[in-house]
């Protein structure tokens, strides 16, 4: 059996253990400095923004008579007053857009009894224009449009076959932006 003197012991196991004790640190600052080795990413980002204006967004068909129609576009006693709608956001988008119910009439595609008529046409309005019917659901106004683009677009109005109520009717019209 070893019999380790106190004295022995300390001159024996004191700098074997200071020993190791430095090694440690030493690769403990070696760690250290290499976890201060550091890279970057540079990264940017732009909030999206959806974004239309419609000009001049104002339609006064005026009195109209019964089983009649009146159209946005140009000649033939029409209202000469095309809509743009322009894409003021910071992105490509999409144009919706849809008609609403009167006070006294319901909306349809043709005119009825107490319901109107309102449709609208995005090219060659003024010469050969193919009308497409709004409804209280949205329909595509224009399917890509690009930052800054206008979409001109023409409205017609068919009033009711028969009607009972002759006072001004709010049919307005929502332009709507989404993406494509």
């Amino acid at each position: 059996m070893l019999i380790f003197k106190h004295e022995e012991f300390r001159r024996l196991f004191l700098p074997s253990f200071i020993s190791f004790v430095l090694i440690v640190a030493g690769f403990s600052l070696l760690a250290q400095i290499k976890a201060d080795t550091t890279g970057s990413v540079t990264a940017t980002v732009t909030a999206q923004n959806l974004a239309l204006t419609v000009a001049d967004g104002v339609v006064t068909y005026g009195t109209v008579g019964v089983g009649n129609s009146k159209a946005t576009t140009t000649g033939g006693g029409e209202l000469a007053d095309s809509q743009d709608a322009v894409n003021t956001g910071n992105i490509e988008s999409k144009f919706n857009i849809k008609g609403s119910t009167s006070p006294n009439w319901g909306i349809g595609p043709t005119a009825g009894d107490e319901e109107y008529a309102h449709k609208f046409c995005t090219s060659n309005c003024d010469s050969s224009p193919s009308w497409s019917a709004l409804t209280t659901s949205y329909a595509t106004l224009v399917g890509t449009i690009g930052v800054g683009v206008t979409q001109n677009f023409d409205l017609i109005l068919y009033t009711p076959l028969t009607t009972a109520n002759y006072t001004e009717q709010s049919v307005n019209v929502t332009v709507q932006v989404t993406t494509p």
